[in-house]
């Protein structure tokens, strides 16, 4: 019986699976942040409204699922360490970072989730499944939710942005590989 020897470069990465979570989320991330942009600017309540509408949904959901195997994943798989010439501040921040970003990809489908049950709209996935219906309709409630699903979406969107920088700046100014270890 042979035993692999996980050499230092293999231990400073993150695993396929972490890299394939990581990847699709952050793609259909982008995708429904756009898709919601684009679908409320639209006037009225047009077919190409509601389909993009249920577009929205389906890949909230998604983000949803994905979330919660990635998290599962995580507990099993902790990350590798950062690198010995990184600050100590910036560990933590990026750790903070990192939380903020799980707890978004978590909270932002959920509000999204509520705030369409407060619209007694449900949601039902991909057109098969309707989600239960943990809400009634609540007119007084749905101001609110909207709200909340926005400033958390922006919340998301100013967090994703920080993350990106701060990984183009361990790329290119840094060089520490710091973004090699998500690179496929």
């Amino acid at each position: 019986m042979s035993t692999i020897k996980l050499t230092s470069s293999m231990r400073q990465r993150y695993t396929s699976t972490a890299m394939l979570f990581h990847w699709l989320v952050a793609v259909l991330v982008v995708a429904v942040f756009t898709l919601g942009l684009v679908m409320t600017d639209i006037p009225g309540l047009t077919p190409t409204k509601l389909r993009y509408f249920s577009w929205h949904k389906w890949i909230g959901v998604t983000v949803l699922m994905l979330a919660v195997l990635r998290v599962l994943w995580r507990l099993f798989h902790p990350a590798p360490a950062y690198p010995d010439t990184m600050a100590r501040w910036q560990q933590r921040a990026a750790n903070g970072l990192h939380i903020l970003l799980y707890v978004l990809i978590f909270a932002v489908p959920l509000s999204g989730y509520f705030y369409s049950l407060a619209s007694g709209v449900p949601v039902v996935y991909l057109g098969l499944f309707e989600l239960p219906v943990l809400i009634d309709a609540n007119p007084g409630l749905k101001p609110v939710l909207k709200g909340v699903h926005y400033w958390l979406n922006m919340l998301l969107a100013g967090a994703v942005g920080v993350h990106v920088a701060a990984a183009l700046k361990h790329q290119f100014v840094d060089r520490d590989g710091v973004l090699r270890r998500m690179l496929p």
